[in-house]
């Protein structure tokens, strides 16, 4: 079990480094002045969100998000069940 526990802990580890990466990838979204004086989210380019690359990185950091959860979930369940 020890070496179960090292795969998931590496995969922990290494999903845990993406979505870091992933998150810095994306644009901030701060409607300050920028968004006051280019008309705030209702322009051209808001409306076709769904097609650029920043949609793109925000449909993999939800996805990568659950696979870390379930991997932390999963590396637990096999701590309690080595110690128990």
């Amino acid at each position: 079990m020890e070496v179960l526990q090292i795969i998931v802990g590496a995969l922990v580890l290494l999903l845990s480094i993406v979505i870091i990466l992933v998150v810095i990838l994306q644009e901030g979204h701060r409607s300050g002045i920028n968004g006051a004086i280019s008309g705030g989210a209702d322009t051209f380019l808001s409306k076709n969100k769904a097609r650029t690359f920043d949609a793109f990185l925000a449909r993999w950091t939800k996805w990568i998000a659950v696979g870390f959860f379930v991997l932390t979930i999963v590396a637990n369940v096999i701590a309690l069940a080595i110690k128990g």
